[in-house]
């Protein structure tokens, strides 16, 4: 199988720039994305088996991996949950395909969302992760308009090796990711 361009630019670009920028010694210490967590809340719609099912089959479609269930952890009466709910459905997604979705997410998924001018610069965890939220789902190619039960938000959490907010922004934004300057 052909390595992904995405990882074949972090290989080529990616490492001398943040080498340089961050004054690391060796290639090992710049930081990598490990994995990305595709999420899907469901909410309202746990009791609904066709809203389970077609975010399931919608969001198998985009990751190109089957979704798992996820189920509560604990009743919250505030939230109508009781545990063991089915409260949403979720993929993580590593190696190859990781660098296929992310690619995917940066050239067609992000462009075709509505009044878009780049993502926050204050999305990360405060070490290494960074989350985007995506309003609609309908915004990858996969998903057809025609066919979905119910637009449905999604968040995408992004892990990554660095130590700092940083160098988590700054390896998101010279892969390709549009993070706002603020």
């Amino acid at each position: 199988m052909e390595e992904p361009r995405l990882k074949r630019i972090y290989k080529e670009n990616v490492i001398p720039k943040l080498m340089e920028k961050f004054h690391y010694k060796n290639k090992l210490q710049v930081p990598k994305i490990l994995k990305i967590i595709l999420n899907m809340g469901i909410g309202k719609d746990n009791k609904d088996s066709k809203a389970i099912e077609a975010a399931q089959r919608e969001l198998t479609l985009i990751a190109g991996q089957k979704a798992v269930l996820t189920k509560a952890k604990k009743s919250i009466a505030g939230f109508n949950v009781r545990k063991g709910n089915i409260v949403g459905v979720m993929v993580t997604l590593r190696g190859n395909r990781m660098y296929e979705f992310l690619d995917r997410l940066i050239t067609v998924a992000l462009p075709r969302v509505r009044d878009f001018n780049g993502l926050p610069n204050s999305s990360t965890d405060g070490r290494s992760s960074y989350t985007i939220g995506i309003k609609e789902h309908i915004i990858f190619p996969e998903v057809d308009y025609n066919t979905i039960y119910k637009v449905q938000g999604m968040n995408v959490t992004i892990v990554t090796s660095a130590k700092r907010p940083e160098e988590t922004v700054a390896l998101l934004r010279e892969i390709g990711l549009p993070i706002r300057e603020e």
